[in-house]
């Protein structure tokens, strides 16, 4: 099991579903009725392990190369020895498409029960997530397309529990949660990977521009999403007020400012992995806000 676990980076999976229940706390300001909130977790849960199997799944190939010439310490949250199983022969493909499928119909049917139109998101993520694996050795670029695709479950989260959200308020947590994966999540990713890539030819930011511009753009991109966050309590009927953006602030600065300057200051790999360490737990952060202000509300 610990295998497969790895094929959909469980670990980085937990903590990835905390922010559609950060935006589903956030959209509703109250909890949904219990059986809804089962259902959502596991619905968010196995769509999560579906589409991360179908990363490995689709890019078993550029994997092969990876790790044919040695893999680098991964950083703290994906730094299991069982990383790229399927490139790894710890896992055949066959038993690898098995696991995505049945995950994916649980994602299917939970979906469906809570609102058949989130089918669509689903769909689409998973071809981005093609897309993104495919463009590897293609374009930098394929950076926004994970952006995207990041940004799909908490989207579907937002319909799960509104039916039909604000178009502009959508538009600003897309805003938010974009740069949040760019500058948080793929380039300190590829930072980290940045010595596999080269040996397979990638196209990443970090290989095409250097480190400098790849932390610039990171600086940039994690800036721009502490800045929007404070316009996240808009979107909510709470009524938090300024306690709740201060909070909202201090985890930005805290798990993503902070890092970002350090990895700026110093270009040193490491760092990018701690950024890429932090910034994962920033939804966790932010979802035990939320959490506590519907508690006391």
């Amino acid at each position: 099991m610990k295998r497969f676990l790895a094929l959909s980076r469980s670990t980085h999976g937990v903590l990835d579903i905390a922010m559609p229940g950060f935006v589903a706390l956030l959209w509703l300001g109250h909890f949904p009725p219990w059986p809804v909130l089962a259902l959502c977790l596991v619905t968010v849960l196995a769509g999560y392990t579906a589409i991360y199997a179908l990363n490995d799944l689709v890019g078993v190939r550029d994997d092969v190369e990876k790790v044919r010439g040695g893999l680098k310490a991964g950083y703290a949250v994906e730094a299991s020895a069982m990383r790229y199983p399927l490139a790894q022969n710890l896992i055949g493909m066959k038993g690898g498409w098995l696991w995505f499928g049945f995950w994916f119909a649980v994602a299917v049917t939970g979906i469906w029960l809570l609102n058949p139109k989130i089918l669509i998101i689903l769909v689409v993520a998973a071809a981005l997530e093609v897309a993104y694996v495919k463009l590897l050795k293609v374009t930098w670029w394929r950076t926004v397309v994970s952006a995207v695709v990041k940004s799909a479950g908490p989207v579907a989260a937002v319909y799960a529990v509104v039916p039909a959200p604000s178009a502009a308020g959508l538009a600003l947590m897309l805003a938010w949660l974009m740069p949040w994966e760019i500058g948080g999540q793929n380039i300190p990713a590829d930072w980290n990977d940045i010595e596999e890539d080269r040996r397979i030819g990638a196209r990443t930011i970090p290989l095409c521009f250097g480190p400098r511009i790849a932390g610039a753009v990171i600086l940039a991109t994690l800036g721009l999403t502490v800045l929007l966050g404070l316009g996240l309590p808009r979107l909510s009927p709470l009524s938090a007020g300024w306690a709740f953006q201060l909070a909202i602030l201090i985890a930005g600065v805290w798990l993503l400012l902070l890092p970002a300057i350090g990895l700026v200051r110093t270009l040193d790999g490491r760092q990018a992995a701690r950024l890429f360490d932090r910034a994962s737990l920033y939804p966790v952060a932010l979802l035990a806000i939320v959490t506590g202000f519907v508690l006391f509300e």
